[in-house]
């Protein structure tokens, strides 16, 4: 396997047959995207891969959009799934880079190490003329899944509220600049308008190629300098509400970077509350 977290549409067409191999269409949309997942995964995957829905793996209990679950429910889902201990697993969405990474990070905090993102997703495969199938989740013997919560691994409103005062943690934003410095307003309502105190900001389609590819590490680590990070500083991911944060933390993670971070609860979250601090502007 390769030592970087994501695969080419080559590789997987290669190993596609293997047996341990668990293919996942972790596609999701925003609402205003106009696109169905569900649909567009009934209408056609890639061939064998089982539907991953972040909204379904999460915990409702939290108010907030797609947390993640504790271990023991992400574990009995996963085990539905035929996922189980021991397997490659690569994930793919329907963009290229959008909720792939997320369902990434996701297998990643919960322990899993031979996790991977295709690269260019869907939109590459298709494009290429690779074989696809469509109907519903193939079925699957249940296996066992251990998940190892690396707690480490996450940021919450306490920690963020700390990084903001003391610096000890860099913030880098993934959402687009207007929504960062509030000249645009959020897609959700209630949500107030800006970013924390502090925060760097690169939007994260910056990280892919014109073919909705992943761009080289060193160029990638350019635009993480470009943007303020210093990289040898441990740095806790954001955006709108966890997903696209995720990009920038497989980013980071090809860039070399180390003590990363993902704030779940992200800009949903902060914005949302009156007990934090939004600033406007650059």
């Amino acid at each position: 396997m390769t030592d970087q977290p994501i695969v080419s549409t080559q590789w997987l067409a290669d190993h596609l047959s293997s047996p341990d191999l668990v293919v996942i269409d972790g596609s999701w949309y925003l609402p205003q995207m106009g696109r169905d997942a569900a649909k567009e995964y009934l209408d056609g995957h890639i061939p064998g891969a089982i539907r991953f829905d972040i909204d379904d793996v999460s915990d409702p209990s939290s108010g907030l959009p797609h947390t993640l679950p504790q271990p023991h429910v992400f574990s009995s889902k996963m085990r539905k799934l035929g996922i189980g201990d021991g397997q490659t697993i690569v994930v793919y969405d329907g963009m290229g880079y959008f909720s792939a990474p997320r369902v990434w990070w996701m297998f990643r905090v919960m322990g899993v190490s031979d996790v991977y993102v295709l690269d260019g997703g869907m939109k590459k495969w298709a494009a290429e003329g690779r074989p696809l199938e469509d109907g519903g989740t193939p079925l699957r013997p249940e296996r066992h899944f251990t998940a190892r919560l690396d707690y480490s691994a996450l940021a919450d409103i306490d920690d963020v509220k700390r990084f903001t005062s003391d610096g000890s943690v860099q913030i880098l934003d993934a959402r687009p600049a207007e929504r960062f410095t509030g000249q645009a307003p959020e897609p959700r309502e209630g949500m107030r308008s800006g970013h924390m105190p502090g925060a760097f900001n690169l939007p994260f389609m910056k990280l892919m190629n014109e073919d909705g590819t992943l761009k080289d590490a060193a160029s990638m680590r350019e635009l993480f300098i470009e943007a303020g990070l210093d990289l040898d500083k441990p740095v806790a991911t954001t955006c709108g509400s966890g997903v696209t944060a995720a990009v920038l933390t497989l980013g980071l993670t090809i860039s070399g970077a180390r003590g990363l971070k993902l704030y779940d609860g992200s800009w949903s979250e902060w914005g949302g509350r009156e007990d934090t601090e939004v600033v406007t502007g650059n």
